[in-house]
């Protein structure tokens, strides 16, 4: 970046680190959201609620199937472990 275009610009730096951080914020909330173990535990929980009939078959398989959903979405943008 030259120094006319870099004084033009400098205005725009506080917008630029924000979206930065906006940016970083959700990778590591993905991350977050999409590991492999807390979707596991997750679905452990859902078996132990359908087991001892705290919920229905119906809303542990729609329950199970938004967990797999997230599951396969953290290994495609690369957010989980391998499973």
């Amino acid at each position: 970046m030259g120094l006319v275009s870099g004084l033009l610009t400098l205005p725009l730096a506080p917008v630029r680190g924000v979206v930065w951080v906006a940016e970083r914020l959700y990778d590591q909330a993905l991350r977050e959201l999409t590991d492999p173990e807390r979707v596991r535990a997750e679905l452990d929980e859902v078996d132990r609620a359908r087991a001892e009939g705290e919920i229905s078959q119906e809303e542990a398989d729609q329950r199970e199937q938004e967990l797999l959903q997230l599951l396969w979405q953290g290994r495609e943008t690369g957010g989980g472990l391998e499973v």
